[in-house]
């Protein structure tokens, strides 16, 4: 079965579930769907970053600081966060990614509920070569000159992923505001 093939779920503004549909569909008629982002840090705090294959459905030869995808149909978030990482890192054993947040992401190549997750790796990686063409273990001083830089074409959604995150970051680092 190709990419285009796999069955997932087609869900609505509000992330309920309305139906199936190949994912070659869900792209062509810009139907809402749901996907994963797993930031994925080594014992470094490295973050790891890769471009995608040329043959990618979606944004292909780009550059990603996740590694993820869809979900297929009747798969849930936490599931699919863990294969997904597991798949792309070729990796086996990993712990399961922390969920973080989740946000409806729209822009260049379609919508899609995006859950943002992170994860600590400290297991030899072996990027599955259908996946990732290349990669590597940026600090986040690099990677923020890099995602800034434009000398990278970088995912639309994994950029967008990556600027929540910051702020979620910022956000989750600062005290709770006084109660009136």
């Amino acid at each position: 079965m190709s990419a285009a093939d796999e069955v997932l779920d087609v869900v609505d503004r509000a992330d309920r579930v309305t139906g199936r549909a190949r994912r070659g569909e869900v792209y062509a008629r810009g139907l809402l769907h749901r996907c994963v982002f797993v930031q994925v840090r080594d014992g470094l705090g490295r973050v790891f970053v890769h471009r995608r294959t040329a043959s990618k459905l979606v944004f292909p030869a780009h550059y990603d600081m996740f590694v993820g995808g869809v979900l297929g149909a009747g798969e849930g978030y936490p599931a699919a966060a863990l294969r997904e990482a597991e798949e792309e890192l070729g990796v086996s054993g990993l712990e399961q990614p922390v969920p973080l947040f989740k946000f409806l992401y729209e822009g260049p190549g379609g919508s899609w509920w995006s859950y943002v997750h992170e994860v600590r790796c400290a297991l030899p990686v072996s990027p599955q070569e259908s996946e990732v063409d290349w990669y590597a273990w940026l600090d986040p001083e690099e990677l923020e000159r890099r995602a800034g830089g434009g000398e990278w074409p970088w995912v639309p959604d994994g950029l967008e992923a990556y600027r929540r995150l910051r702020a979620f970051r910022e956000g989750a680092a600062r005290p709770p505001a006084p109660r009136a």
